[in-house]
């Protein structure tokens, strides 16, 4: 099979080869899937770049989540069957072939393409699990997206509309401002040319921000500590500005407000029913049509490592996705 693999550290373009490798077998309690296409994620350009959490040894096949149909079913496999269409989350999916733990596949319905299924995990479930099982989130509430035009920020925006709460979204121009608004936010406000705390205040009148969601630190999450509400909560999901902020918890003390942190692959580690849960009422949203993955561009399987650069520039919307029979 043809499969992408970083070979050495580095941007994506200089760090990725395609490889003709063996196809692997499933092992007990995996299966093994025929990829359909992979959805880039950040953490993708973190893992080329070595500077991920998971570092994997030299050569490794990035991609960590995909759609694909199952193929063949390890020892010890129940409930899944040869020819199911799954999504599923690992890391090493960017190939024609992959081997996935069951517990990290999901059932997806024959109505959804494999381009929007490829990108309906991640983000989803990250946005999902932000905004319920750390936040609590209720109907009324203001909730403010950082970066609301990416691929995880647009999954907040249409699952916090999908909650009943009132959607600020954050973004980085004017056209990004559009893809916000199109995903439900019904306020925006540019970086770097609103003041982002000022807006917020002014949006909601003096309330502030009940939910923070936010992939982007730094600059961004010292703005949050600025509006958040009383008994606000911020989600702090990952640091896309690169910048990793410095909290005065005597700030959330005075405010009466809490920092909360997010890494969704512990949940699939630990408590993989939980993600199920997650996936089923994101199933049920999908059908009902209150969310759908918003897609930038189709890339096919030879050029994935363009996919992964237009991400890392960050002028990206939505997401980006390997077609990988394309």
């Amino acid at each position: 099979m043809r499969a992408w693999r970083v070979t050495r550290l580095g941007e994506p373009a200089d760090a990725l080869e395609l490889d003709v490798v063996p196809v692997p077998s499933a092992g007990a309690g995996e299966v093994l899937l025929r990829v359909g296409a992979v959805a880039a994620n950040f953490p993708d350009v973190l893992l080329a770049r070595g500077q991920y959490q998971v570092k994997p040894e030299l050569p490794f096949v990035p991609g960590i989540e995909c759609c694909g149909t199952v193929v063949a079913l390890g020892v010890g496999v129940e409930g899944l069957a040869v020819g199911d269409r799954v999504a599923a989350a690992k890391i090493g999916v960017l190939a024609e072939y992959a081997t996935v733990p069951a517990t990290a596949v999901q059932p997806i319905p024959d109505a959804m393409s494999d381009v929007a299924a490829a990108g309906l995990t991640i983000a989803y479930q990250t946005a999902w699990f932000a905004l319920h099982r750390r936040a609590g989130i209720r109907p009324g509430e203001w909730l403010l997206v950082q970066a609301a035009a990416g691929g995880v920020g647009a999954a907040a925006v249409q699952l916090g509309v999908a909650a009943g709460a009132r959607v600020i979204g954050v973004v980085g121009s004017p056209a990004k401002a559009e893809v916000a608004r199109a995903a439900g936010a019904e306020f925006t406000v540019i970086r770097g040319v609103d003041d982002i705390a000022a807006s917020v205040k002014e949006i909601t009148a003096g309330h502030g921000a009940d939910v923070v969601f936010d992939p982007v630190g730094g600059a961004a999450f010292q703005a949050s500590t600025k509006c958040v509400a009383f008994e606000g909560r911020i989600v702090v999901i990952g640091f896309a500005s690169g910048e990793i902020p410095s909290l005065a918890v005597s700030h959330t003390l005075v405010k009466n407000y809490g920092v909360l942190g997010l890494y969704w692959g512990l949940y699939q580690e630990r408590y993989p029913e939980l993600v199920a849960d997650a996936h089923a009422d994101l199933m049920r949203l999908f059908e009902a049509g209150a969310i759908a993955p918003v897609v930038d561009s189709v890339v096919p399987f030879g050029r994935a490592p363009d996919a992964l650069t237009a991400l890392a520039s960050g002028a990206t919307v939505g997401r980006v996705v390997v077609e990988v029979g394309a």
